[in-house]
C-alpha cells in the first residue's frame, strides 16, 4: 500500500503550505481557547488528512508508512493539537479494524473514519493498566448474540469528540490471552465520559476518562469475530503507532530549532548576536545532529516496516520501531530543553512558542509506550536474539 510518488509529492507540498499558512497563524487561538477551530478541522477533513493511511478501497489515501512517517514530520512543525484531531483516525483507532478486523466491520466503518466523518478513539489504558496492558480490568461477559462490557478506561485521547471506540476488554482469563477488542459506538446506553483532562501542554487536544456500565455491544462488534485476540491486535497497532510519533517527534525538533535559531539571530548580548558565540552555536549543533540522526533512524526503519508482509508481527521491526520511539522522544526532549536555554528567560514566557513546546514534547515520552516500556521491548528482543 503506496502512493505514487509523483502524486505523494503534490499531497506533501499540500500539507507543508496547510502547516504554514492555516495551522502555524491559528497556534495563539488553540493555546488561549484550548480548542482546535471547527474550520480548521473542516479543512482537514478536505485535505484527507483523516484516511491517509486507510487504503483507498475503503476511501482513503493509502500511503505507505514511510509516506505517513513524512506526513507526521510536516504535521509536528506546529501545535501538536492540530495532528491530534486526526492522529486517533490515522493510527491506533482504526489500525486494529484494518489489520485484524472482518471484511464487514472494515466496509462499515473505515470509510467513515477516512472521511474524518467518524472519529474513533483506542480505548486500552485504565486506571490501573497502563504500561501493563495485560493486566487490564474491564471485562466483556457474552449475553446472547451480544457482551456486556463494564470498566473504566483512562486518558483516551480525542474521547470527547469519539463517535467510535477501538476498546480492549477481558473475555477470558487473566493474561494477554483473555483480552478481546472491540468497536463500541458512543452513543451506546451505560457509556459515558469523566470530565476532560488538565494537561501540563497539548492545550487543544482531547482526552477524558470513558466509563462503562454493563454497555450491551453485538457480538458482530468483536474485532476479527474471533475474542482472545485483543492483546496481539493492540500490539500490532502500536509499532505503527510508535513510528508515526516518532516522525512527529523529529518534526516538532525541526520547529524548536527553526525558533532557536530566529531567536539567535536577532537577540544580541555584549554588542553583538547571540548566535555569534560558540556555546550557542554548541546547543543548536547538537540539536541539528540528534534531529539528523533520529529522522534517518525514523525513514529506515518504515522502510523495513513496509517491506514486511501487511499485517504480520515482525519482532525485529517491533524492537526498530521502539528504538526510533525511545530516541526520537528523547531527542526532542533535548531539543526543546536547549531551545529554552537558547532563548533565556525569554524562554520561559508563555508568548514565545519554545515555552509552549517545551511542556508540548513532554507528553511523547509517555504514550504509545514509556521510554522504560521501549527499553524493555529492545532489551527482551535482544536477549531473544542471543
Amino acid at each position: 500500500m503506496s502512493l505514487d510518488q509523483e502524486t505523494f509529492q503534490i499531497l506533501r507540498d499540500s500539507v507543508q503550505r496547510f502547516v504554514r499558512e492555516r495551522l502555524v497563524p491559528a497556534e495563539d487561538a488553540v493555546e488561549e481557547h484550548d480548542a482546535v477551530p471547527a474550520d480548521i478541522v473542516a479543512d482537514m477533513k478536505e485535505l484527507g488528512l483523516f484516511g491517509i493511511s486507510i487504503p483507498e478501497e475503503y476511501g482513503g489515501i493509502g500511503l505507505s508508512m514511510a509516506q505517513e512517517c513524512e506526513v507526521a514530520y510536516e504535521l509536528g512543525q506546529t501545535a501538536l493539537a492540530f495532528r491530534s484531531v486526526v492522529g486517533t483516525n490515522i493510527g491506533i483507532g482504526s489500525q486494529g479494524i484494518l489489520m485484524d478486523g472482518t471484511d464487514e466491520q472494515k466496509a462499515e466503518y473505515l470509510p467513515r473514519i477516512a472521511s474524518g466523518d467518524l472519529i474513533v478513539s483506542f480505548a486500552l489504558t485504565e486506571p490501573d493498566a497502563g504500561s501493563d496492558a495485560a493486566s487490564l480490568k474491564t471485562r466483556a461477559v457474552a449475553d446472547g448474540s451480544d457482551y456486556l462490557i463494564s470498566g473504566s478506561k483512562r486518558f483516551i485521547t480525542n474521547a470527547p469528540r469519539a463517535g467510535a471506540f477501538t476498546l480492549m476488554a477481558r473475555t477470558g482469563g487473566p493474561g494477554a490471552g483473555g483480552i478481546s477488542a472491540f468497536i463500541v459506538p458512543a452513543g451506546l446506553a451505560g457509556l459515558s465520559l469523566g470530565k476532560a483532562d488538565k494537561k501540563m501542554g497539548q492545550r487543544g487536544t482531547k482526552t477524558c476518562d470513558v466509563n462503562l456500565d454493563h454497555v450491551r455491544v453485538p457480538a458482530a462488534n468483536l474485532i476479527g469475530g474471533e475474542p482472545g485476540k485483543g492483546f496481539k491486535t493492540a500490539m500490532k497497532v502500536l509499532d505503527r503507532g510508535r513510528l508515526h510519533v516518532s516522525a512527529l517527534s523529529c518534526g516538532m525538533a525541526r520547529r524548536i530549532l527553526q525558533e532557536s535559531v530566529a531567536y539567535a539571530q536577532q537577540r544580541k548580548q555584549f554588542g553583538q548576536r547571540i548566535g555569534d558565540f560558540q556555546l550557542v552555536q554548541a546547543m543548536l549543533a547538537d540539536c541539528q545532529a540528534e534531529l539528523l540522526a533520529g529522522w534517518s533512524m525514523v525513514q529506515a526503519i518504515a522502510r523495513r516496516y513496509d517491506a514486511k508482509p501487511p499485517g504480520v508481527s515482525d519482532p525485529e521491526v517491533s524492537m526498530q520501531a521502539s528504538c526510533a520511539k525511545l530516541f526520537t522522544t528523547e531527542m526532542v526532549g533535548r531539543v526543546a530543553d536547549r531551545g529554552v536555554q537558547i532563548h533565556g528567560g525569554a524562554g520561559y514566557i508563555n508568548e514565545y512558542k519554545v515555552e509552549r513546546f517545551y511542556r508540548d514534547v513532554r507528553l511523547l515520552r509517555l504514550y504509545e509506550g514509556t521510554t522504560q516500556i521501549q527499553q524493555l521491548v529492545i532489551g527482551k528482543q535482544l536477549m531473544r536474539e542471543a
